[in-house]
């Protein structure tokens, strides 16, 4: 579950889109319309409970997140251990300080295939996803997303919506485990200063992956 995780988290960076859909009030759709509209920044806190197959909690963890139009986002796990994932714009990172490991990618527009999406790109629902309405139950309404892609990394994914928001989010992995994440604090549009989605490897870290390469300039005598 933790390799699934960064792919999920990395897709909220793509571009934030207006909303196109209609929906009818009292919905969690019009709940989605009306707190992705206008919407360019983000910033909140996350817990996360991962259940295995069997119905036994496996990891809880929890910690910030923060996203900004058109392609930054950073995913950062606090308690019980410390993970950094961060999107710049071109590449996603991934740093464990426990392994003193950070693994690099090319941040891929395959990477709209995921339930976090819709905070940021609601125009894209309809085309990514199948999706239904699932009423109400514990105090939220729900809508279910199945991924149309043939390579899909969750089963399904449900969202629950209070009246300020996204409150919930819910997906089963292909292999049957569970992920709940429970949203609060949410901050709009705010400032978020700018170094937040720069990412530099700590030094002494290994660095796997696609690393960008710098360019040394030749000293003129």
């Amino acid at each position: 579950m933790k390799r699934l995780l960064p792919a999920l988290c990395a897709a909220m960076v793509l571009a934030i889109g207006g909303v196109t859909h209609a929906a009818t009030p009292d919905t969690a759709r019009a709940r989605l319309d009306a707190f992705a509209s206008g919407l360019h920044s983000l910033t909140g806190d996350f817990q996360q409970t991962v259940t295995d197959l069997n119905g036994r909690d496996t990891k809880t963890s929890s910690g910030t997140l923060a996203l900004q139009a058109p392609r930054q986002f950073r995913w950062e796990t606090l308690k019980p251990y410390q993970q950094t994932i961060v999107a710049d714009g071109s590449r996603v990172w991934m740093y464990d300080p426990e392994l003193e490991q950070v693994t690099v990618r090319v941040q891929s527009t395959e990477e709209a295939h995921s339930p976090l999406t819709v905070l940021t790109n609601v125009k894209q629902i309809d085309q990514d996803f199948k999706v239904t309405e699932q009423g109400a139950h514990d105090g939220l309404l729900w809508l279910r997303l199945v991924s149309r892609a043939q390579d899909p990394q969750f089963d399904h994914a449900d969202l629950g919506f209070s009246a300020d928001g996204l409150a919930r989010m819910s997906f089963r992995d292909q292999l049957g485990a569970t992920t709940d994440i429970r949203f609060s604090d949410w901050k709009r549009n705010g400032a978020i200063p700018p170094d937040t989605f720069n990412f530099v490897p700590p030094k002494g870290v290994d660095v796997i992956g696609d690393a960008p390469v710098i360019s040394v300039q030749p000293i003129k005598g």
